[in-house]
């Protein structure tokens, strides 16, 4: 007999220790939400070329958010690259400034004449030359030396002559003629042979790539090198596309294509998975039983099969507003997986 009113009694303190536990349960309904959003800064100017996100889009770190559009440099003749001063991550207008310019291209015509009438047969017509007009020349000191050239600019009695054809050597002073007999009456005057300067290639802003060397063989037209506008941080090419600097959910975009953007401009807004929360209203009863630090379940209300460990990182000091009772907020910290979107409805227990 009394071994059974001992067992009664253990019983029945059990059952009011079971029952003050349950008491103490507390049930709270939450949404995940995104505890920060993380600004996507144009990391330097220029066109976009293509927006590759949306808003309410998943991203994994180093997707592609979007792409500038470079500004092209072309070769303006043919001829041969003698000299690449810049490299991918330069400021275009730094480098001319020091070396004259990015890149000079030696032409297929090398050779020029500074000319003038005051040598010409005296005739109207000798005395007067047109720019465009096919003239030929001959060596004063060796006629073997000889060639074909065009009138490029004409100032009063000067003008200048393109060789296009001859073997002259640079100093050779030469007879211009209208013809290729070298008749003495259509003689327009003399000149002397110069060395044609290497055009100067020049652009301006941060240097993307550069796609010639220093040799190279280029047709007019041929790509020389793309810029961007502004210059990269620590001159630095980081390349035509803009990342994701980790996994998140995209808030909000301003990249559009076509437009243009400016270094730090904010191109777009992305909830970082690693930023996720649970944001949960509580009572003021409740409130009392709930404080910073404690640990709580949290369950997925779409799939209950899926719980999480949280805890609170506060409780807001002042209700919420806009609510018929009296509330107050508590934002939990906890670890998602793939199965946690941003919105979901959850629930949050504590047993403490």
């Amino acid at each position: 007999m009394r071994t059974m009113k001992r067992a009664a009694a253990m019983l029945f303190a059990l059952a009011l220790v079971l029952g003050s536990a349950g008491a103490e349960t507390m049930s709270l309904n939450g949404t995940v939400e995104a505890g920060v959003t993380v600004p996507v800064y144009a990391p330097i100017g220029g066109t976009v070329d293509n927006v590759a996100l949306e808003q309410g889009m998943h991203v994994n770190a180093g997707d592609v958010l979007f792409t500038y559009k470079t500004e092209k440099t072309y070769a303006s003749e043919d001829g041969t690259v003698t000299g690449v001063f810049v490299q991918a991550g330069d400021d275009a207008e730094t480098v001319a400034g020091r070396y004259g310019a990015d890149l000079y291209i030696e032409g297929t015509i090398l050779y020029t004449v500074s000319s003038s009438t005051s040598k010409a047969y005296p005739s109207v017509d000798t005395t007067i030359v047109h720019t465009g007009e096919t003239v030929y020349l001959v060596c004063r000191t060796d006629s073997t030396r000889k060639g074909t050239g065009i009138i490029t600019g004409v100032e009063g009695s000067n003008y200048s002559v393109l060789v296009s054809e001859g073997n002259f050597v640079i100093g050779d002073s030469v007879t211009i003629y209208r013809d290729e007999a070298h008749t003495e009456k259509l003689r327009i005057g003399r000149g002397n042979v110069e060395r044609v300067s290497p055009e100067a290639v020049t652009a301006s802003g941060a240097v993307v790539s550069v796609a010639v060397n220093d040799g190279d063989k280029v047709k007019r037209g041929d790509l020389l090198l793309e810029t961007l506008s502004g210059t990269f941080e620590g001159y630095e090419m980081t390349g035509t596309a803009v990342t994701a600097a980790e996994d998140g959910v995209i808030m909000s975009v301003s990249a559009e294509a076509g437009a243009a953007v400016n270094k730090g401009d904010v191109t777009a807004r992305i909830a970082p998975v690693s930023g996720m929360r649970v944001e949960a209203d509580v009572t003021a009863d409740d409130r009392k039983l709930l404080k910073a630090g404690d640990k709580v379940t949290i369950e997925l209300e779409s799939d209950e099969s899926k719980s999480y460990e949280g805890t609170v990182r506060y409780i807001t000091e002042t209700p919420e507003e806009d609510v018929e009772e009296v509330t107050y907020k508590a934002v939990i910290d906890f670890t998602p997986d793939e199965s946690v979107y941003f919105g979901m409805k959850v629930v949050v227990t504590s047993a403490e």
